[in-house]
């Protein structure tokens, strides 16, 4: 449908659309506008779930294998409440590091005839001439910014203030730390993204981070102090910042966005510049590969353009209301962390793993555990029950057959055995 498609922005949802594009007709004429230098960019790791890498094997598996190759894998969750630890088995999750999941898909998309301009800002007053202008610039998107009346855009500020941190220390489990100071919990996430370390973010409530003097504090200081905060699950390995300046400016709120409607005309929201989730729920980059493969599917598939950006829009607005529910009930649990820290830490770190759940925050949490607890066992019993029910049925069925036997051997259908004595 589309002979040419510009992409502004260069990260993970700009790039896999381009990358589809051109795999589904190389006569595409698609560029990748990026303002930052190659090789250069924010964060540290992502996470994804073995769903998503399914997703990109089907689509791509030239990138979907270098994307597996290079991630690292865990089963285990670990919970570090004060001096007390749990760990839990659960699915497989897979970290990579966000400079090499850039490169993988920066050289795929080379590969196949993309164009890839870095260090080449695009503003909503000079956006590029082409057949679909796709803004794929985050969160701050300017394309979007210009035309925010049109897009409806809202903005709804959290309530903790958090920190992105890499360290080189290497979690062997997505691991969560709970530290309680004189001004309340601070705690933290840490996953490994590759063998140079991981991922470490930071929070706390507002009373907890001024009382620290983390509002005061600079980059340098506020490493200081976290550092000996979380000394026992960092190992003495030093965390480390990307940012400059005063740490202030590095420990912002979360900011929800939401667009009322997600084109105009010839331009399209894709990624963080459509929707973002709150961190804690590890969705962000697979929401954004989703939208790429959304809207790419729609451009093949519909006649004409408008049709596809509705298409798209409405597909991955009905994809996205469980996540969304999920993000704000995942947030809201660590904003009343409270209410279920001072449970023993195997009950609190199975609630953590229940966060998403609308009815938790209504009932007693120690009666809330007690009924999943019972649930959980009354679901274990059905999948044995489903496992051994056929099993069952056919050693009746065979012991009534043998009977059967029996009776048609002696003649009479309700022989018994003669009782020898």
């Amino acid at each position: 449908m589309c002979v040419k498609v510009a992409c502004v922005g260069g990260g993970p949802a700009g790039l896999y659309l381009s990358i589809l594009l051109k795999r589904q007709d190389p006569a595409h004429d698609v560029t990748v506008y990026e303002r930052d230098p190659e090789g250069s960019t924010y964060g540290w790791g992502v996470t994804y779930w073995r769903g998503l890498l399914d997703r990109l094997r089907e689509l791509d598996p030239g990138s979907a294998r270098a994307v597996e190759e290079h991630s690292v894998r865990w089963r285990d969750g670990v919970a570090h409440v004060g001096g007390l630890a749990t760990r839990h088995h659960g699915d497989e999750g897979f970290g990579i590091g966000r400079h090499r999941l850039l490169a993988i898909l920066a050289a795929r998309a080379r590969e196949l005839g993309v164009r890839l301009e870095f260090e080449h800002p695009v503003t909503g007053a000079n956006p590029p001439a082409a057949d679909l202008v796709v803004a794929a610039d985050g969160a701050g998107s300017a394309l979007r910014t210009h035309h925010a009346d049109h897009f409806g855009t809202e903005i709804t500020g959290g309530r903790d203030h958090y920190v992105w941190l890499g360290t080189a220390k290497v979690f062997d489990a997505f691991t969560f730390a709970f530290v309680e100071t004189d001004h309340g919990w601070i705690w933290a996430y840490g996953y490994g993204f590759g063998p140079e370390g991981s991922t470490c973010v930071v929070e706390c409530a507002p009373g907890t981070w001024t009382g620290l003097g983390l509002d005061r504090a600079d980059e340098a200081e506020a490493l200081v102090l976290l550092e000996k905060l979380f000394a026992d699950v960092l190992d003495g390995h030093p965390l480390s910042a990307r940012s400059s300046g005063r740490a202030s400016a590095a420990w912002p709120v979360f900011r929800t966005l939401t667009n009322r409607t997600w084109s105009r005309d010839n331009l399209v929201l894709l990624g963080d510049a459509a929707h973002t989730t709150h961190y804690s729920i590890g969705a962000g980059t697979t929401l954004a590969l989703e939208d790429a493969m959304a809207l790419a599917t729609a451009l093949r598939e519909r006649d004409t353009l408008p049709d596809a950006l509705a298409h798209y829009e409405r597909e991955r607005r009905a994809a996205l209301l469980p996540v969304q529910s999920a993000a704000r009930l995942s947030a809201q649990w660590y904003e009343n962390l409270p209410r279920y820290i001072h449970l023993p830490p195997e009950q609190m770190f199975a609630l953590l793993g229940q966060r998403h759940s609308p009815l938790l925050p209504h009932l007693p949490p120690r009666l809330y555990y007690r009924i999943d607890r019972a649930a959980g066992r009354l679901e274990t019993l059905r999948r044995v029950k489903r496992r051994l029910g056929p099993v069952i049925a056919r050693t009746v069925q065979a012991r009534r057959l043998a009977a059967g036997d029996g009776r048609a051997r002696s003649g009479r259908p309700d022989a018994v055995p003669a009782h020898r004595g």
